[in-house]
């Protein structure tokens, strides 16, 4: 009997460890990706640039015929006393090595 309850807990702590890595856990920490209706556009993948911890990563990509597209990562702090988050930037410039699909 003891057997099959340490079996029993660790199956029930093993399900509740998984349903901690849901997609609610990404959305509420604004670092899930947004979704898109149907699943339509253009997703090609994108040129990413890391940096050192503390710094935001770069991603680039064309978005359009002469249009390229450089985005950062969203930055936040776990400080509760003082928390903090910094929202991604996106700038979109003119590239005329960027050619329509």
């Amino acid at each position: 009997m003891r057997r099959l309850s340490r079996g029993l807990l660790g199956a029930v702590l093993a399900v509740l460890v998984v349903s901690g890595c849901s997609e609610k856990h990404y959305d509420e920490r604004g670092k899930a990706d947004a979704p898109v209706a149907g699943r339509a556009g253009e997703d090609s993948p994108a040129e990413v640039y890391n940096f050192p911890d503390g710094f935001g990563n770069l991603a680039t990509k064309c978005v359009g015929d002469g249009r390229r597209a450089y985005a950062t990562t969203k930055w936040f702090s776990d400080d509760e006393d003082d928390p903090e988050i910094v929202p991604a930037n996106a700038v979109i410039v003119d590239d005329p090595g960027c050619r329509g699909r």
